[in-house]
This record gives structure tokens, C-alpha cells and sequence, in this order.
């Protein structure tokens, strides 16, 4: 297991480098916003261009951008939008409501989403499993932004219950900070509610028709204990690899929610930095995304092997 994680590691690293490499160089290769001379950051921003090597070639402004980087942790200073300022400062600033917003909405959708697959694949055929599976088809068809529209106009301008938009200010733990939250929350969920709705009603029906079910049955256990004991416990070598990944992806964010609902994190960054542009910051997050993208696939990966022994066992041989 030691060796197969380290290969993975190594992987991702490679990886990571290559990626980065060809974001670089794609956006040392795009025009450079005009810097105001007689402007102090414009000063600092041409000043920082000018240590990073904007006018040489390629590979020596990659070699000068990672050293910086390894020795210092510099990303470089914002060229646009926070001229002058540190592109690193600037992205941490705005990370906790993107990590809030996308936390509320996996502790809500993850057990919601399988108490509802867990309904399904027990009324397997029903009028119950029917409704269930039709509505995860069309929850998961429909892009997030169409919910966020409904949430917006039923939950927040017809009924009045939350804010429109997020309220400012960093005081995340409030009670107004948190209603606030709660439709970019809600909008979020559904997409996650109806994969883990779907992903659990098929590995439980699978299960439930397996012969260790048959054997335990006629042990003794009552549907309901094997179905907990056995069946469910065998479902989780699928389920929880995807709550690890649901996890590290809290990170990331949503660009498009983010959008609506004016949250001051990482996706309208994102979006902001495209638009205006500014290179520094636009590959700060795209190095970012990526991060959080391969460690995301590291963690499901490595996760199968510690929650499924037979995987360790195949991989001895």
C-alpha cells in the first residue's frame, strides 16, 4: 500500500508540473495589461515584472517563477484588479466563505442524498422508488445555476425567508451571516443530493441481491439487521471514497453560484481575474484548482484501499 501511494504521489506531482508549466507559458505568451507610470502600484507591478523575468524567454521566467516560488512562497502581485498587492494574501482572504458555503452544503445534501438511496433500493420498484429515481435523473441534469434562479425567486423575493444576495463583511459565524449563506447552500445541494441519492440506490440493490445477503437471512437476521450489518457496510467501499473527494473539493467553489449570490470567494475570483485579466492571479487559482482537482483523485484512490481489504490483498499479487 506504501508503494502504490507514493506512486500516486509522484503522479500527481508530475502532473501538477506539467500543467503548470503549460498554463505558464500560455499566459507569458498573452499581452500584458498597461501599468500606469506615474501610479505607485503600477511602479510595484512593472518593478515585479522586471524581477520575474517578463523579458526573457520562456523557460528562464518559469525557472525564476518556481524558484520565488520553493524559496519564498511568491506568487507574484496583482497587475489589475489589487494592483501592487500579493496575489497569495488576496486568495487566502477570500477562502473561508468559499470553504463555508461549499461545507453547509456537504454536511447537508451527503446524508440527506443517502437516506434517500437507502429509501429507493428498500422500495426497489415501488411508486416511492420511482418518484426517487426520476427526480435524481432531473436534479442531476439540471445545471446549478437554474436552481439557484428558483431558490432566489420562490425562497428569497416570494416568500422573503433569506437575503437575495450574501451579506458583507467577515463575521461568517452569525446568525445573519449564516441565513445569508443558505441559498447559495441550498443551490448547491441538490446536484450532490440526487448523486448520492443515485449512487446509493444502486449499490444497495446490488448488494441486496447478493448470496452473503441470502446466507445471513437465513442465519437468523431480519432484513433490517442485515441490510444494516452487511449490506450498507459493503455499500460504503463506494459511498465514502466520494465523501472524501466531496470534501477536498470544498475548496474549489462554485464560479457560477458564487456569481448569483455576490459570495466574496475563490470562484468569483476566478472569474474576476479572467475578465480583467490579471495573470498572477488567474494562474494562482488555476494552480489551485488543479491542486485541489489531482489531491481530490489521490484521496478516493487511496481511500478504496483502506476501506476495502480485498483491494489491499489484489494488489500484494
Amino acid at each position: 500500500m506504501g508503494k502504490y501511494i507514493l506512486q500516486r504521489l509522484t503522479l500527481m506531482l508530475v502532473t501538477f508540473f506539467i500543467i503548470t508549466f503549460a498554463c505558464f507559458a500560455l499566459i507569458r505568451m498573452l499581452p500584458l495589461p498597461v501599468l500606469d507610470p506615474g501610479d505607485v502600484h503600477g511602479q510595484i507591478a512593472q518593478l515585479r515584472r522586471e524581477a520575474m523575468g517578463y523579458n526573457k524567454p520562456i523557460i528562464e521566467q518559469f525557472v525564476i517563477f518556481m524558484k520565488g516560488l520553493f524559496t519564498r512562497w511568491d506568487w507574484g502581485v496583482s497587475d489589475k484588479l489589487y494592483l501592487g498587492q500579493d496575489v497569495w494574501k488576496l486568495f487566502v482572504d477570500k477562502l473561508p466563505p468559499t470553504m463555508l458555503t461549499n461545507l453547509y452544503s456537504i454536511l447537508f445534501a451527503i446524508p440527506v442524498g443517502i437516506i434517500l438511496g437507502i429509501i429507493a433500493a428498500l422500495k426497489k420498484n415501488s411508486g416511492l422508488d420511482h418518484f426517487i429515481s426520476t427526480s435524481t435523473m432531473v436534479f442531476i441534469s439540471v445545471p446549478s445555476f437554474v436552481y439557484a434562479s428558483l431558490v432566489q425567486y420562490f425562497l428569497c423575493f416570494k416568500l422573503g425567508w433569506f437575503p437575495l444576495i450574501m451579506k458583507t463583511g467577515t463575521n461568517y459565524f452569525t446568525k445573519d451571516m449564516f441565513l445569508s449563506m443558505i441559498p447559495a447552500v441550498f443551490s448547491l445541494s441538490f446536484g450532490v443530493i440526487a448523486g448520492f441519492t443515485r449512487t446509493t440506490r444502486a449499490e444497495l440493490t446490488e448488494v441486496l441481491t447478493s448470496e452473503f445477503m441470502l446466507l445471513a437471512r437465513t442465519k437468523g437476521l431480519t432484513k433490517g439487521q442485515a441490510t444494516v450489518r452487511h449490506a450498507l457496510r459493503n455499500c460504503m467501499v463506494v459511498i465514502l471514497p466520494a465523501i472524501f473527494g466531496d470534501f477536498i473539493g470544498i475548496m474549489s467553489g462554485s464560479l457560477i453560484i458564487e456569481q448569483i449570490f455576490s459570495i466574496p470567494g475563490v470562484g468569483k475570483l476566478y472569474l474576476n481575474s479572467i475578465n480583467a485579466p490579471d495573470y498572477p492571479l488567474f494562474l494562482l487559482l488555476s494552480c489551485f484548482y488543479l491542486a485541489v482537482g489531482l489531491l481530490a483523485g489521490l484521496i478516493v484512490d487511496i481511500s478504496y484501499g483502506f476501506i476495502d481489504p480485498r483491494i489491499r490483498v489484489g494488489s500484494k499479487k
